[in-house]
């Protein structure tokens, strides 16, 4: 549930959103901040300028958090965003440990604005197979039988 002190740090996010605009960035930011509202690091897609596709702003303080914070410390920020994050970036938000996440815009709500920007392609996924090979390299990292 998005609450009041939640409002200010979300304009922030947007904020940084539109600043991204103005540097020739696609309009996507996003912020950390700690359980008393600091914000720790903040970031806007650069996809673009970086010519690499996974330079979200969520994935970006997503690999921040797991490099900077200990599992406690991440577990109690909150992630402010102008957008919903993508799947690429949920995924990466989950497993840094992050608390929660606050967006602005909902994925529908963007394709609303801008069509097609959620039509990705399905990409066929075959396996599982090799399981005797496969599992060999699991099983000698994580020493399970």
């Amino acid at each position: 549930m998005i609450t009041p002190a939640d409002e200010p740090l979300l304009r922030r996010a947007v904020a940084i959103a539109a600043e991204a605009v103005t540097l020739g960035d696609a309009p996507y930011g996003s912020l950390l901040a700690g359980p008393d509202g600091t914000v720790l690091v903040q970031a806007h897609n650069t996809v673009r300028r970086d010519d690499d596709i996974t330079a979200h702003p969520e994935l970006k303080l997503a690999r921040w958090a797991a490099r900077e914070l200990a599992p406690d410390e991440a577990a109690r920020t909150t992630m402010y965003t102008s957008c919903q994050p993508c799947s690429m970036c949920a995924g990466a938000i989950v497993r840094s440990g992050l608390g929660r996440v606050v967006f602005a815009l909902s994925t529908d709500q963007l394709v609303d604005l801008n069509p097609g920007s959620g039509a990705w392609p399905t990409v066929p996924q075959d396996g599982p197979a090799l399981f005797d090979e496969a599992r060999a390299p699991i099983a000698a990292y994580y020493g399970s039988a």
